[in-house]
């Protein structure tokens, strides 16, 4: 995990980010309704989450660092960090675990577009899984970001030909991502109609997975040294 971890990070400090971070306990506000997601919101219930108290949880994900560092940071321009950690969520088997590692990106600036995400992804996935990747970008919802999309690249195993491991499709699912939605920008200090920003998220054990062939992800917790010396 340390070494997938690591070289995602340098990856994008290499394309002038910061790292960022922020408490895994977090509030109801800063994960959820900072995010666009109200509490009537039917997108919570995409995501189970382990509640301390009635506003007080474990994260479900690394996004409320984005809006944190935004806070922070308003109205200064530009904002580029990636900000990874842990998350939590009421799921386990031999795709999910209750705890688990993103890293998610934020760019803010003015005239950003969506080919700017375009492009910064394309370059990570050409890095992460070599020089002949293909990314494809789906349209998808998320309640932080419009438009939205959940990016694929060419599978790593038969190079897009088409094979078991990606459902004979030729693509491999490794993250979502949009640019982020005004009313996520003014919350957190910055005026929609001047500046824009584009998000995107991964799970790192995901990442480790498709990139080692791993086909189960507790043995990634596991710290069973017959499986861990192979990396």
């Amino acid at each position: 995990m340390n070494v997938v971890l690591e070289e995602i990070q340098d990856i994008f400090l290499g394309l002038g980010y910061s790292i960022a971070e922020g408490p895994e306990i977090e509030t109801d506000y800063y994960n959820f309704e900072a995010l666009n997601l109200p509490k009537d919101h039917p997108a919570r219930d995409m995501q189970d989450t382990f509640f301390i108290s009635g506003e007080i949880l474990l994260r479900t994900q690394t996004s409320p660092v984005q809006v944190r560092t935004m806070e922070k940071t308003a109205p200064a321009l530009p904002v580029k960090i990636i900000a990874p950690g842990k998350v939590y969520r009421r799921d386990d088997d031999a795709t999910h675990s209750p705890m688990f590692n993103q890293v998610e990106g934020l760019a803010v600036d003015r005239r950003i577009t969506f080919c700017d995400l375009k492009g910064t992804l394309a370059h990570f996935a050409r890095e992460m899984f070599g020089g002949k990747t293909k990314t494809r970008f789906r349209p998808s919802y998320f309640p932080f970001t419009e438009p939205s999309a959940e990016v694929d690249v060419s599978c790593v195993i038969c190079g897009g030909s088409g094979c078991r491991v990606c459902s004979h499709t030729g693509w491999l699912e490794i993250l979502g991502a949009g640019m982020v939605h005004p009313r996520v920008l003014e919350v957190s200090g910055y005026n929609a109609e001047d500046v824009t920003g584009f998000a995107f998220g991964m799970g790192i054990e995901r990442i480790a997975m498709l990139k080692y062939g791993i086909d189960d992800m507790r043995l990634l917790f596991e710290n069973d040294l017959r499986f861990l010396r192979q990396f």
